[in-house]
């Protein structure tokens, strides 16, 4: 049997999702596969409708385990490694709920492809990120530099392996704040509780839209945004919004 390297903590509707794989949180392959695990099981469990992900100590991720490279002599194995690789933060990102990177410390290759791949993301005071493939003879993660920075940081980062602080990430609005390591899970899950507190299909059509308007021009990202918002507007859940707002009171939501 596996040891358990990801943990899975679901209170008020909020999913607390920890890498605890000591002492960096390395990723391996079964780690991986624990993490596409989990988040494919938050996209189904109706009790859980925003995550936060964070790690454990002061680093958030430490990137790949190098101990853990496929083998040119076993056919099919860089493939599977790849397959697993990719899908780690395709779980993430495709994930039906919203995700919140909690980025408690050293976040590098990897470990910062995971931050990248959620959807709304802060970070500690004493966090730094960077793509260090290229200080181990490898190139890989300028996808996932892409989605956060611009042209130059991007190729800099990308050729050097250099690190930015998380106070150079909010200067490049990466970020929504800084904040000290002790209060980050306390921010996180309270704006995770806020999310988890609005209509849930609502919450799931807007993800969806928001992963979706990212690839599309403006024109047919709106047509697409207005779709969603004709079908949700005939939910039992649109109706109860509605009246709560004018009745001035906090809303029930069914799912439905």
């Amino acid at each position: 049997m596996s040891e358990e390297w990801v943990r899975l903590e679901v209170s008020e509707g909020v999913a607390l999702v920890t890498l605890d794989r000591k002492p960096v949180n390395a990723l391996n392959r079964e780690m991986r596969r624990q993490i596409v695990a989990t988040f494919d099981a938050i996209s189904e469990r109706e009790d859980i409708r925003c995550a936060v992900l964070t790690g454990t100590g002061s680093v958030f991720c430490a990137g790949a385990d190098l101990k853990d490279r496929p083998s040119a002599d076993v056919p099919g194995d860089f493939l599977d490694h790849n397959r697993i690789t990719r899908e780690t933060g395709n779980a993430i990102r495709e994930c039906a709920k919203p995700v919140i990177a909690a980025i408690n410390g050293t976040a590098l290759g990897a470990g910062l492809g995971l931050a990248a791949a959620c959807d709304i993301l802060y970070a500690s005071e004493n966090a730094t990120v960077g793509m260090p493939e290229i200080n181990v003879g490898l190139a890989g993660g300028a996808s996932m530099l892409k989605t956060l920075f611009g042209r130059s940081t991007l190729r800099r980062m990308f050729f050097t392996g250099q690190r930015l602080t998380a106070q150079e990430l909010l200067r490049r609005n990466v970020i929504e704040d800084v904040v000290p390591e002790g209060q980050l899970l306390d921010v996180t899950l309270g704006l995770a509780r806020e999310i988890a507190s609005k209509a849930p299909l609502a919450i799931v059509y807007a993800k969806r839209a928001a992963n979706m308007v990212d690839l599309m021009p403006q024109r047919d990202a709106y047509r697409f945004e207005q779709e969603f918002t004709v079908a949700l507007s005939k939910t039992e859940d649109a109706r109860e919004a509605r009246m709560a707002f004018l009745e001035k009171r906090a809303p029930v939501f069914k799912g439905r």
